[in-house]
């Protein structure tokens, strides 16, 4: 049987810019009720790619085939919102002309997303601007929606809102998104854009990271023939994805049992346990609140909005808090009332000794475009800047944060927008601080950075305040929630934002403050149940370092060795130099040996549950 034809599809299609080729010779197409996510590194072409698709990008080569009847809807990802125009009328703009006399599909279409249409779009906050944006791309009920970054600004109400409209959307849908969580939820295929060419995996993006790690042992085995150092190198590349997961298995441990302890002083009863803390050295307790109250008069005489009501919390010193809520519940407000930025109406706060907060804001720093890396980083001048306690030449620090030596010297207009967020970063935490306040930091990150500020958090030994509306960056991060959930209720919870949703009896709902009916909660996604014995998870997270230090040794070892005048002058170190590189030789072999053993024995036992559902 004939596969189904696309709705819409490149073919052969070549791409670049200033010479740079993005892809070339590069066929993807569409079918109705495909629904794929697009992955691959920063800067690999991903938004050009979607736009080719949409038809708003030319192609140096190839063709591009619709259809014929067939509607495209895109979203991209920096829409314009021109000032001076009003919402209904942007949103009607998605309409083809066909259609413009179905106006009323806009008035629901605002309505599902809660917009006023008579609003001015220069008017609207990032997220309500977001929502603008998906509206116009959903009005026209499309046969293809291509949407780059759809959950930028979004509160988790209305992502979850858009995971069930894509469920039930019928036609072919292609998303780029740096939300994991969302991702996995929305996707049935995947596609990744690697190298200038596209892959397919016909599985969702949950299956991606041992897919890609398997596309990459099996390149590591063809070049085998060809190079043995270039399997080498690209064996460990392909353990990239390997180390992170076991970064996330040792992140994992220490969470446990930093939620544990947190839960432990949750429960514990207040008075006492308060006057206890109250001799343990200075910074243990950072922050304390009691029955707090915070309300504001609206604006248009609509009555009160209040933000908490009654509300008490304790967080001690390398807590790590996720404050969550929908979009105008207050979260920011919240952070400021624990900061000691904002008054509270009523309650009590004190606040630790000698603390040191340093924010991070929704609207970033800015950066001067002409100003170098390097200017950046030290604009006073010299080779070396501060991180904390310690001296860190630029160039090194810079390398932290995924940059190459030779971007140092180049002015920050030539970095890419993810490029750009590292830089913002990298100039952040070379400040000290010991309570980081971060406010929604993971908007318009891609996957590559967000997996870079996960790591530089998880080594943060001061406390976190965080405020964000990415499941999966709570999941892995922080040890308890603060949940604004409407007129002035805040429910707390020990770990992540998955956490919260086991825990909670009234889970946050779309709108849940302006009265409107709750919907069901989230299902948590659920993972094999297959691991390996205690001792083999300890041996397969010690093996990399080992490996790390044999082939360190046998490099340090062969660079002696080239000494051609070495055995005349000591022929005895001569030959024990030469009997242990042989050994060490030997031991790395047996090490990446039992390395592969363990990990294709790890996977296996992983899959096997989901193999048996």
């Amino acid at each position: 049987m004939a596969p189904p034809a696309p709705l819409v599809a490149l073919r052969d299609a070549a791409l670049g810019f200033g010479g740079r080729p993005l892809f070339e010779s590069l066929s993807l197409g569409l079918t109705r009720g495909e629904k794929a996510c697009l992955v691959g590194r920063n800067g690999s072409g991903k938004s050009s790619l979607m736009k080719a698709l949409a038809g708003a990008l030319a192609l140096d080569a190839g063709e591009r085939f619709l259809q014929p009847g067939a509607a495209v809807a895109y979203l991209p990802q920096d829409p314009v919102l021109e000032a001076g125009r009003s919402v209904a009328d942007y949103v009607a703009g998605g309409l083809p002309a066909e259609q413009a006399e179905r106006r009323h599909r806009t008035a629901a279409v605002l309505a599902r997303l809660d917009l006023e249409g008579a609003r001015d779009l220069d008017t609207l906050s990032g997220g309500e601007g977001r929502r603008a944006a998906l509206a116009r791309a959903l009005v026209s009920d499309p046969q293809v929606l291509l949407l780059d970054e759809p959950t930028n600004h979004l509160d988790l109400p209305t992502i979850e809102w858009l995971e069930r409209e894509l469920a039930r959307f019928a036609g072919a849908l292609l998303v780029v998104s740096h939300d994991r969580a969302f991702l996995a939820r929305v996707s049935r295929v995947t596609y990744w854009l690697d190298r200038g060419g596209i892959r397919r995996l016909d599985k969702g993006y949950a299956h991606f990271e041992d897919w890609a790690e398997a596309e990459a042992e099996r390149e590591a085995g063809e070049l085998h023939r060809l190079d043995r150092k270039i399997v080498r190198e690209q064996r460990w590349l392909a353990r990239g994805v390997t180390a992170r997961r076991k970064r996330n298995q040792g992140r994992l441990a220490r969470l446990g049992e930093l939620r544990r302890r947190r839960a432990e002083w949750l429960k514990a009863p207040g008075q006492a346990k308060l006057s206890a803390l109250a001799a343990e050295r200075s910074g243990g307790m950072v922050i304390e609140a009691k029955h707090l109250a915070k309300s504001f008069r609206q604006a248009d005489g609509g009555g009160e909005s209040v933000i908490v009501r009654d509300f008490s919390t304790r967080i001690r010193r390398g807590d790590r808090i996720g404050v969550i809520g929908p979009n105008g519940a207050g979260k920011t407000t919240l952070v400021r009332l624990l900061t000691g930025e904002l008054e509270p109406d009523a309650g009590m706060l004190k606040l630790g000794s000698n603390l040191a907060p340093l924010y991070f804001d929704q609207r970033r720093e800015s950066l001067d475009p002409e100003a170098t890396l390097w200017h950046t980083l030290v604009p006073d001048g010299g080779d070396s800047l501060m991180v904390g306690e310690r001296q860190r030449h630029v160039v090194a620090y810079l390398r932290d944060f995924l940059f190459a030596d030779a971007q140092a010297r180049q002015p920050v207009k030539s970095l890419s927008g993810g490029e750009k967020n590292r830089l913002l970063l990298a100039r952040l935490f070379a400040k000290p601080s010991n309570l980081l306040v971060l406010d929604e930091p993971t908007n318009d990150l891609d996957l590559e950075t967000l997996d870079l500020l996960l790591d530089v958090l998880d080594g943060y030994e001061g406390t976190l305040l965080l405020v964000s509306h990415d499941r999966d960056f709570l999941d892995r991060l922080v040890t308890g929630v603060i949940a604004l959930e409407g007129d002035g209720r805040v429910q707390e919870a020990v770990g992540g934002y998955g956490d919260y949703l086991k825990q909670s009896e009234n889970a946050m709902a779309p709108d849940r403050a302006k009265g409107k009916a709750a919907v069901p909660k989230a299902e948590r996604p659920r993972a094999g149940g297959g691991k390996l014995s205690y001792r083999e998870q300890r041996e397969l997270e010690r093996l990399p370092g080992q490996i790390d230090r044999l082939t360190a040794e046998t490099t340090e070892l062969e660079g002696r060795l080239a000494d051609s005048g070495l055995y005349g002058r000591d022929p005895a170190a001569f030959e024990a130099a030469a009997a242990r590189l042989e050994a060490a030789r030997s031991e790395r072999e047996a090490a990446e040996a039992r390395w592969l053993e363990l990990e294709e024995k790890r996977e296996a036992l992983a899959e096997a549950p989901r193999e048996r559902a």
